[in-house]
């Protein structure tokens, strides 16, 4: 499979969020909800691509990241309109329930 969401770091979102709306998922290795969401969001960015920048975050690589943006549990969906959060998704979910969310805020 194509991987069409990229890991990048914290100071690279700040970069790019200036630029477009910007779909993050903040993740952890360790954490088994954030490894099942990620083919889901994976596909997702694929079937989105062009409307917005899909990207990872590692909380545990970059810690200010995520406190700076309130993430205290993960997986977190977070999308970037403008330069600030728009809206944020929690935990786990199957596609078509993120796709929905995602075509809110994108």
């Amino acid at each position: 499979m194509a991987k069409n969401v990229t890991e990048i770091s914290g100071a690279q979102l700040e970069e790019l969020i200036k630029k477009g709306p910007v779909v993050c998922d903040f993740w952890a290795d360790w954490c088994g909800p954030c490894r099942m969401l990620a083919p889901v969001l994976d596909g997702i960015a694929g079937e989105m691509s062009g409307r917005a920048t899909f990207v990872k975050v590692d909380v545990d690589a970059n810690p200010e990241a995520a406190q700076r943006y309130g993430v205290m549990s993960i997986p977190n969906v977070i999308v970037f309109r403008d330069g600030v959060p728009a809206g944020n998704h929690l935990g786990y979910v199957p596609a078509p329930t993120l796709k929905a969310f995602l075509e809110k805020y994108i």
